[in-house]
């Protein structure tokens, strides 16, 4: 009878069964959204074991959000063509595989290559989870209601990889914030094993799949951190900045010339005809770096400005995850009676509004508590406006593009946070800025971005019907 449930096959999985890979899938993406943020506290005690300094240091971050966000299109391909259950699987054992070198890694050169292979399999893996919960949840409802919790994990996970840094690195050592996702990614690979339903077809190995295309990709955002990043450092070389600067330009130009003649793109050029999906992920990249720059600010005002240690400091961040779940639960009544750009708008907004309270407490010198209105604004942000996004970057998808549809939003979050990062923290707390007050730079820089989000978000439209259908 129970596994009658689970394994009913159909259009229609039970519910038993698409909440069980729900859960399976969330796992993943708490792991691998911890693994974004697990690292930053903890790079004092590895640049001090490893014995590098802290300009060097900031590779173990770089490379892998942008080498996981550069391959996540490349992901999401692989899993239209070759199945998504394959994919799944391959990205998720990638993942795993390279949490353990991570860990075990005698040098920093071996720590560096496993954040790379840590951001590969993550480009596999979760474009294929996340079309896995799409297709298994019907537009209405129940995937307004998946995606929330989907949301949330995610944020939760990059919210708790503070807290989880400063506690694992100052009882267990630096190396166990790698190590302790091993077991968990481990039990995600039985659980897609077990419930996730066999790719229909084998192999579709006519059709080449664009490597050049996620190369350029990739290459364009990395090239354009290195230019922003190295812009602020004054014994950067006069060369390295314009030559970063213009090889990500001609990065981006070249992909796209790539893209329209290649036989099989890895984006299709069509993909912009759905002017919905391209405003949904150009708002997420906007909102996006604005969260992503927040983190980084709550942490560096905590412990450098007010002088906490890393478990108090992650242990103050506690109002945001649990500000964040509770708004993401709410993200369902208010886009079946509102609708998504609402959601979408509401989101802008209270991130807009965090930043100008992070401003107004620097000004002031206030102390940690003054920053939690700021912690629950942000999770009302992330909450709201997220989810809102997630929603209409992949409505109307198929079984052939949900895949890259996927692929493309979650690209979207992750070089739009790395980044914003890149961009508002990297020009803020550039040493040449001396005269004005970094986080004051920081938040005006964000609050930029975020009134363009206001703009296109404001002309953006997403199928209200299916939300307002009631589940069966």
């Amino acid at each position: 009878m129970f596994s009658h449930l689970l394994f009913s096959r159909g259009h229609s999985p039970s519910p038993a069964r698409a909440w069980l890979v729900l859960c399976a899938m969330s796992m993943l993406q708490f792991f691998i959204a911890v693994d974004v943020t697990v690292v930053n506290i903890a790079l004092p005690s590895i640049g001090a074991d490893l014995g590098v300094d802290t300009h060097s240091l900031t590779w173990v971050v770089v490379g892998y959000t942008i080498t996981g966000g550069g391959l996540l299109m490349l992901g999401g391909r692989l899993g239209d063509l070759l199945g998504r259950r394959r994919t799944l699987l391959t990205g998720t054992a990638l993942f795993g595989a390279a949490s353990l070198l991570a860990g075990l890694a005698p040098s920093f050169a071996w720590l560096v290559f496993a954040r790379l292979l840590q951001g590969t399999g993550e480009a596999i893996a979760l474009p294929a989870a996340m079309a896995t919960i799409v297709l298994m949840f019907p537009e209405g409802p129940r995937r307004s209601r998946a995606l929330s919790v989907w949301a949330a994990v995610a944020s939760c996970g990059l919210v708790l990889g503070f807290v989880l840094s400063g506690i694992i690195t100052a009882h267990l050592g630096w190396r166990w914030i790698f190590l302790i996702s091993v077991p968990f990614i481990l039990a995600v690979l039985l659980a897609a094993l077990f419930l996730v339903e066999r790719d229909r077809s084998m192999f579709r190995g006519s059709e080449p799949l664009d490597v050049p295309g996620a190369l350029l990709l990739t290459a364009c955002p990395l090239l354009f951190t290195l230019g922003v990043v190295e812009a602020g450092e004054p014994d950067t070389p006069m060369w390295v900045v314009p030559a970063a600067l213009a090889g990500a330009v001609l990065a981006g130009i070249a992909f796209v010339r790539v893209e329209a003649r290649s036989r099989n793109p890895l984006l299709p050029l069509g993909f912009f005809a759905n002017r919905a999906r391209v405003a949904a992920n150009l708002t997420t990249m906007l909102l996006s770096g604005a969260l992503s720059t927040s983190f980084l600010l709550f942490t560096f005002y905590l412990q450098d400005r007010l002088g906490i240690g890393p478990v108090g400091a992650g242990v103050t961040m506690l109002p945001l995850a649990a500000a964040l779940v509770v708004f993401s639960m709410l993200v369902p009544r208010l886009l079946s009676r509102s609708g998504a750009r609402v959601c979408v708008l509401a989101g802008l907004g209270f991130t807009a509004a965090a930043m100008a309270v992070i401003a107004l407490v620097v000004v002031l010198g206030g102390s940690a508590v003054a920053m939690v209105p700021a912690m629950l604004l942000i999770g009302a942000g992330m909450g709201f406006g997220l989810v809102g996004l997630q929603y209409v970057a992949v409505s109307g998808v198929t079984d052939d593009d949900a895949g890259t549809a996927s692929g493309v939003q979650r690209a979207a979050d992750q070089l739009g946070g790395s980044s914003g990062v890149a961009v508002y923290v990297g020009i803020g707390f550039a040493p040449t800025l001396h005269a004005a007050d970094p986080f004051l730079v920081a938040t005006v820089l964000a609050g930029v971005g975020l009134l363009v989000g206001v703009l296109v978000a404001w002309r953006m439209s997403a199928p209200a019907a299916a939300l307002q259908t009631q589940e069966g």
